[in-house]
């Protein structure tokens, strides 16, 4: 075999750099292309309307050219939160025990059905959440919290249907509890297991160990686990868009039907396009939604490698 010698081998050499920096570069293009078309096309409401009056808006009404965002926004944003903060804990307790209690043959058994949930398609965990979430927030979990909880404003029951931001959030929980899982166990997996043998060695139990020798190290890697889950429950469409109601109003209670950005664009792009800005408008709700992907996630980097430098420090 014959191997390039000389200018050859630092032609060959540029160009590989090249092409791995033009593989680089391509996410962060089309990123850019997306954002500009976006814009491009809610650039004709911007003429008419004020950022801050879309935005501050709580009235949807296409038909007299009131197109307010902030019930969806609102939605969006709230209907993610209880997903979150249903997920996140016993998504780390899952994970720390598959990766530092579990037996081979339990992890062999647990991974599996892991990947299936993060496999099945969305419209099913939509059905799944109309049959069995919904009826369970109306007559189990709606009453019991209103019950308890009734005397705080966001605990009220005032939706007696059960679709509501609680039936959306519970949905989402489960959709992004496989991709935390998985994320958190591998991360907790690379750690040398010297540092947990030697936290043993100096008498601490095994969740000392865990505490003191695992979980500072892999902090920034399960962050970033979490911050992929909830990128993917700010995005979901299909599943929430069948439990939370789809009702235009700014929630005031968890139990209030909700409308977030993505069911408002799949539930109406296509449809009345005839009427003068609501595409217009309709993009500008996919353009805000993605504006506030991509501030969460830039905002969630800052933070992980802020961490990552004090931790190292």
């Amino acid at each position: 075999m014959v191997r390039p010698q000389g200018s050859g081998r630092r032609t060959i050499d540029r160009l590989a750099r090249k092409g791995f920096g033009l593989g680089a570069a391509l996410p962060f293009i089309l990123a850019l292309a997306i954002l500009a078309t976006l814009f491009l096309r809610f650039l004709p409401i911007l003429q008419e309307k004020s950022l801050l009056e879309l935005l501050s808006g709580q009235v949807w009404k296409p038909l007299k050219g009131e197109f307010g965002f902030l019930p969806f926004i609102l939605g969006t944003i709230w209907v993610t939160v209880i997903a979150m903060v249903l997920a996140v804990p016993p998504c780390l307790f899952c994970a720390i025990y598959l990766a530092e209690y579990a037996r081979p043959t339990t992890r062999t058994v647990v991974k599996p059905f892991l990947d299936l949930l993060a496999a099945i398609p969305s419209v099913v965990y939509g059905v799944w959440g109309m049959l069995i979430i919904v009826p369970m927030v109306q007559n189990h979990l709606g009453p019991a919290l209103d019950r308890f909880l009734g005397f705080l404003p966001f605990f009220a029951k005032t939706n007696p249907t059960g679709f509501s931001l609680l039936a959306g959030g519970i949905v989402l929980a489960v959709m992004v509890a496989p991709f935390i899982i998985a994320v958190t166990y591998e991360v907790i997996g690379t750690v040398p297991n010297g540092q947990r043998e030697a936290a043993l060695a100096l008498g601490a139990t095994r969740w000392q160990a865990i505490r003191s020798a695992v979980l500072p190290p892999t902090t920034p890697g399960i962050a970033a686990g979490i911050v992929l889950g909830s990128s993917r429950a700010l995005g979901e469409t299909m599943a929430v868009l069948m439990v939370v109601g789809n009702v235009v109003q700014v929630p005031k209670s968890i139990f209030d039907a909700a409308y977030p950005l993505p069911a408002l664009i799949a539930n109406n792009y296509g449809e009345m396009m005839s009427i003068p800005l609501y595409d217009a408008a309709l993009m500008g709700a996919a353009f805000i939604l993605a504006l506030i992907v991509l501030l969460f996630n830039i905002l969630s980097t800052m933070v992980l490698r802020r961490y990552k430098k004090r931790y190292q420090s």
